[in-house]
């Protein structure tokens, strides 16, 4: 949690305050008069300071009130959540508060698997999923590290005509990764209800996806559509091996070249791994506000052309005034957009990469920038294929691998080519 003024918890049995004694139960935090102050169930103050550490007695958890989850993103909602570990405070410069947990990267892990998915899915996806989630973070504090020596990457280009933006795992000041899907979920305790979260993590524990001796920046998303996206699509103009375009299936289906390829492409049900409509198998693997996103494969999003305009307003910024037309002006080989030109009667400018796209182009997020258009009299019809960035692992598709029997070793090295899998400690 990052950026309130105030925020409300219980503590589940006894923490140690860092040069202030213990406390329990409820509590909240506010800021205040350049301090953090920590009250009491009661309202009574307990502490005060710019930076407050609570630490648990044996294994008392403790739970936080109205955690946003799936920021900015078309399931964005509120939940209390428990968690283990220490807890943190930290003022900012701006008068506000970071909440921060620190924890043992593999009880982190066994959180994450759980809240990316759903506990009960398949062990070897589960074990697929531990050992690519401890790879992202560690190679995201190996590229941390490399940063404070080098000047960060550019992540915006804005030029008269032209928006090109990408978001990027950008360095978090006072803490490594965030708990929602800029890093990787971490709902804490609240998603882990089944043992086998806990068993894949420990029986892969210290395991990671490695290239060429180094541990792989391990991208992933729900759903790729049948071909997954070049790291560069999404990211900085730079080609990463292991994060190269792969077909989703036992047979090979031919990168998207054109406008005619891709909505030949995009309009059809090709044979892929992640092309499942199996309700029960869906039901195991995601969680239960992802079931509720029921199209993600295939999927179309109509706006009447006077929404589309007003969407754009407001999200990009700019009054593009009547609509006349979306075109596409590069593609990657999954079909996902990197470059699109925007066409009305007041403006025209070519927006990029594909998740500015996806914003500029809904309230939240389309599910990706892999679609075609079509205008209808006073409507925009756009047909889309998967869910999120395409790079790297298709989580819907390693599932569905899982269930044929493939194990986790064959699952990461089909998505990521070239690699190894090796012990990191």
């Amino acid at each position: 949690m990052d950026g309130g003024t105030e925020m409300n918890g219980c503590l589940n049995g006894t923490f140690r305050v860092e040069r202030g004694g213990f406390v329990s139960s409820r509590f909240s935090a506010k800021s205040e008069a350049g301090m953090i102050v920590l009250l009491d169930a009661v309202r009574r103050e307990i502490h005060r300071s710019p930076s407050i550490r609570l630490t648990p007695e044996e294994a008392s958890t403790f739970s936080l009130s109205n955690v946003t989850i799936g920021k900015q993103f078309h399931w964005e909602r509120t939940e209390d959540e428990t968690f283990q570990g220490d807890l943190m405070f930290r003022l900012r410069e701006d008068g506000t508060i970071a909440v921060i947990n620190e924890i043992p990267i593999e009880d982190y892990l066994t959180s994450v698997i759980s809240s990316e998915m759903n506990a009960d899915s398949p062990m070897e996806f589960l074990k697929v999923h531990a050992i690519l989630s401890r790879s992202w973070v560690l190679a995201a504090f190996n590229q941390k590290k490399e940063k404070k020596r080098t000047s960060n990457p550019v992540t915006s280009i804005t030029e008269q005509e032209e928006v090109i933006r990408w978001y990027d795992r950008e360095d978090h000041d006072l803490f490594d990764v965030c708990a929602d899907d800029h890093c990787q979920r971490y709902q804490g305790l609240t998603k882990i209800l089944s043992q086998q979260a806990e068993e894949a993590t420990r029986e892969t524990r210290g395991r990671v996806i490695t290239y060429q001796s180094e541990i792989c920046d391990a991208r992933y998303s729900k759903c790729c559509g049948g071909i997954t996206e070049d790291f560069e699509t999404a990211w900085d103009n730079r080609g990463v091996p292991y994060l190269e375009s792969i077909s989703d299936a036992s047979i090979f289906h031919q990168p998207i070249r054109t406008e005619e390829e891709a909505r030949r492409w995009i309009l059809s049900t090709p044979e892929t791994y992640c092309n499942t409509r199996e309700k029960a198998l869906l039901d195991k693997v995601l969680s239960d506000f992802d079931r509720k996103t029921e199209t993600f494969f295939r999927w179309t999003v109509e706006y009447r052309r006077e929404e589309l305009e007003e969407i754009l307003r407001e999200n990009s910024g700019f009054d593009f005034g009547t609509l006349h037309d979306i075109v596409p002006l590069r593609r990657g080989p999954s079909g996902r957009i990197s470059r699109l030109k925007i066409v009305g009667s007041k403006k025209s400018m070519v927006v990029g990469k594909e998740l500015e796209i996806r914003r500029w182009l809904s309230q939240s997020h389309l599910y990706s920038s892999a679609f075609v258009v079509t205008f209808e009299g006073g409507r925009v019809i756009l047909h889309g294929a998967g869910w999120g960035h395409g790079v790297g692992l298709c989580q819907i598709g390693a599932a569905v691998m899982a269930t044929k029997g493939f194990s986790a070793e064959e699952i990461l090295k089909h998505y990521f080519r070239g690699v190894e899998i090796k012990r990191g400690y």
